[in-house]
């Protein structure tokens, strides 16, 4: 039996955030860190979840604290709070949410681990 493997999709919220931790590693003089974290992208993380899905944990098996967190996560559309998954890779967190229905995984943020939280307003317009 085939291997059903997912169709990884990049949204316009993770293509963003690629392009401001460009903008930061550029303006650090440290461009190479930002090919090398595209070439793990295409090399591990995107074959990752293609074959696993799942393989990062439920974003809100720890769920934030902080109220402004919270609020943000009860302005969401109904269940997909509970689709969210976390996956970290190096230095990086990634926020995803994989698609039985369709068979993708969409990458929706990325974030260095020592940033603060994600930006769920703007992963979904109109939430």
């Amino acid at each position: 039996m085939a291997e059903r493997l997912y169709r990884v999709e990049l949204t316009a919220s993770f293509l963003e955030c690629l392009n401001a931790i460009a903008a930061f590693l550029l303006e650090a003089d440290a461009g190479l860190a930002f090919d090398a974290l595209l070439a793990e992208l295409r090399a591990a993380v995107i074959p990752n979840l293609s074959r696993y899905p799942r393989i990062g944990r439920r974003y809100l098996d720890n769920p934030p604290q902080s109220a402004e967190a919270l609020a943000q996560l009860a302005v969401l559309p109904a269940g997909t709070a509970q689709a969210l998954r976390e996956y970290l890779h190096g230095d990086y967190l990634m926020l995803y949410t994989a698609s039985e229905t369709d068979a993708t995984v969409y990458l929706l943020s990325i974030r260095h681990h020592r940033q603060l939280s994600f930006d769920f307003a703007g992963l979904w317009p109109g939430a």
